[in-house]
C-alpha cells in the first residue's frame, strides 16, 4: 500500500516553495501526497506580489475532509499566516495524536516578504508546536521562536534546548544560513546528532525549507524513524541544490526530481554509448585502434567523479579490421577516460565524450583538413608528482592543453614518452558527435 502524506501550507504560483514544493517531494519519495491550503500567494523567484489567505474553516474543512477519508502516515505544516488559522489546525490535528507531525515553522519569505503575522508567533508556539513530532526551524525563524541568535553549532545546540522545551519531540535547528559547511543540528531531548552536507554555490535555494521538512515527512511516512528521515533528506535536498536548473532573475527553485531525472540521465548515455560503438564496429574502423586498444566515454552533466563517467569495460578492441566492444558499457568503468571528461568539463561543461584513436600522421593530417581544432601535450615535461600517481599524466595533459588554448579542442594528442604509447584523443560532446569525427577522420586518413 503507498504511504500517503499530508501537507497543510500555502499555495507558491512559482511552484519551488509550499505545497507545490512539498507535492513534489511526496512524489520524488514514493509518497502519495494530499494537500489542505492556507494561503493563496502571487510569487514568483523575485518575491511575494500578493497573498490571500483563506478563512480559518475552510483550511479545517479540507483537513478533516482527507484525513476522515483517505488518512495519512505523515503530516507536515507550513505557512500558515495566522493565528486563526494555526488556532484551527492545531484543533484539527490533535483528534489525530498518532500520526507524526513535521511543523516547518515558516515566517519569511526567501525574498524577504512575510508570511507570517508578528502575533502569531506565541500561538505558534503555544498551539502547535506541542503537538509536532519534529520542528525544522532556521536560524532566523528560531531566533524569533526563542529570542535566541545562534552563530555556530554550539549555539544551534542551546536554541536546539530551547524550543525542546516548548513541547516538540524532536528539533532539527538548520545551520543553512552560516558560513561554511551546511551544518543541521538534531535533538531529542537527550542527544545530540549532526548532519553535514556540502554548501552548494547556487542562486536556486528557493524552497529549501519546505523540501528539507517534506522530504522528513515522506521518510516519516515511510515508516523510517526520525533521525533516519533527517538524514535522507538532507542527502535529498543536497542533490536537489546541485543539480538545480536556473529559473527567473531572482532565487530559483531547487530540483525536485533530480534523482530521477539522474536515472533517466544514466540511460541516456549508456544508450548514447552503446550506439555510437555500434556504428564504430559497423564501419570497419579497425584503423583507429592503438596497440593499448581504444575506450570510449561519457559524463553525466555535472559529473563529479569517476563513478558519474560510463566507458566500456575492457575497452574496445580490434578484431581484422573491426572495432569489437567486450561488455556493455558501464559507469566506473574507466578512470583513464573519466580523468579526460572531467577535465574537459570543468572549462566547457557541454563537452562530455572522448574516444582515444590510433597516433599516426596520416591521421593528424585528416585532423587538419577537417578543421577540427587541435592542440598537443609533451608528456616529457609532466612533473614527476604528477608521473608518479597512475592515469595522471591524462589529467595533467588536458588541463595544460585546455589552459594554454583557454578553450576544450576537438583533438588533443601527444608523442608518447618511455612505455607510453603516442595517442590522439578525441573530444565532443556526446558518443555520437565522438563517432562522427572519428569515421570522418578515418575516411579521408584513408583518401576517401
Amino acid at each position: 500500500m503507498i504511504p500517503v502524506a499530508l501537507t497543510i501550507a500555502g499555495s507558491d504560483s512559482g511552484g519551488g516553495a509550499g505545497i507545490q514544493a512539498d507535492l513534489k517531494t511526496f512524489s520524488a519519495h514514493g509518497v502519495y501526497g494530499m494537500s489542505a491550503v492556507t494561503s493563496v500567494t502571487a510569487q514568483n523567484t523575485l518575491g511575494v506580489q500578493a497573498v490571500h489567505n483563506l478563512p480559518p474553516e475552510a483550511v479545517k474543512a479540507q483537513i478533516d475532509s482527507v484525513l476522515s477519508d483517505i488518512g495519512a502516515r505523515a503530516i507536515k505544516t507550513g505557512m500558515l499566516a495566522t493565528a486563526e488559522i494555526i488556532s484551527v489546525v492545531a484543533d484539527a490535528l490533535r483528534a489525530y495524536p498518532d500520526i507524526p507531525l513535521v511543523v516547518d515553522p515558516v515566517m519569511i519569505a526567501k525574498s524577504g516578504d512575510a508570511l507570517l503575522e508578528s502575533e502569531a508567533v506565541s500561538t505558534l508556539i503555544e498551539q502547535l508546536v506541542p503537538l509536532a513530532t519534529v520542528i525544522t526551524p532556521n536560524l532566523d525563524e528560531a531566533k524569533a521562536l526563542t529570542g535566541i541568535e545562534a552563530s555556530d553549532v554550539e549555539g544551534m545546540r542551546t536554541v536546539a534546548r530551547r524550543l525542546f522545551e516548548m513541547g516538540p519531540r524532536h528539533v532539527v535547528v538548520k545551520g543553512g544560513h552560516l558560513e561554511g559547511a551546511a551544518v543541521d543540528v538534531l535533538h531529542d531531548g537527550a542527544t545530540f546528532e549532526t548532519f553535514e552536507a556540502d554548501r552548494i554555490d547556487t542562486r536556486s535555494t528557493h524552497g529549501t525549507g519546505c523540501t528539507f521538512a517534506s522530504a522528513i515527512t515522506a521518510g516519516l511516512a515511510k515508516g523510517a524513524g526520525v533521525a533516519e528521515a533527517v538524514g535522507a533528506a538532507k542527502t535529498y535536498l543536497t542533490g536537489a541544490l546541485r543539480h538545480a536548473v536556473p529559473l527567473g532573475g531572482g532565487h530559483g527553485p531547487v530540483h525536485h526530481f533530480h534523482n530521477l531525472y539522474r536515472d533517466a540521465e544514466r540511460l541516456s548515455v549508456l544508450e548514447q554509448l552503446s550506439a555510437a560503438a555500434r556504428r564504430l564496429e559497423s564501419a570497419h574502423a579497425g584503423d583507429l585502434v592503438p596497440e593499448v586498444q581504444c575506450n570510449l566515454g561519457m559524463g553525466l552533466s555535472g559529473a563529479r567523479s569517476a563513478e558519474d563517467v560510463a566507458a566500456f569495460p575492457g575497452r574496445l578492441i580490434r578484431v581484422r579490421r573491426d572495432i569489437r566492444s567486450v561488455a556493455p558499457p558501464e559507469f566506473g568503468a574507466s578512470s583513464h577516460v573519466a580523468r579526460i571528461i572531467l577535465t574537459a568539463m570543468r572549462r566547457d561543461p557541454s563537452k562530455r565524450a572522448v574516444m582515444n584513436i590510433r597516433y599516426d600522421e596520416s591521421i593528424l593530417d585528416a585532423c587538419r583538413g577537417l578543421g577540427l581544432s587541435i592542440a598537443s601535450f609533451d608528456r616529457h615535461e609532466e612533473p614527476l608528482e604528477s608521473k608518479h600517481r597512475e592515469g595522471s599524466s591524462l589529467e595533467w595533459g588536458t588541463a595544460r592543453v585546455i589552459e594554454e588554448q583557454d578553450f576544450v579542442p576537438d583533438i588533443v594528442y601527444d608523442l608518447g614518452d618511455e612505455g607510453k604509447e603516442p595517442m590522439i584523443r578525441v573530444i565532443a560532446g556526446d558518443p555520437g558527435q565522438v563517432a562522427d569525427i572519428a569515421l570522418a577522420v578515418l575516411e579521408r586518413s584513408r583518401g576517401k
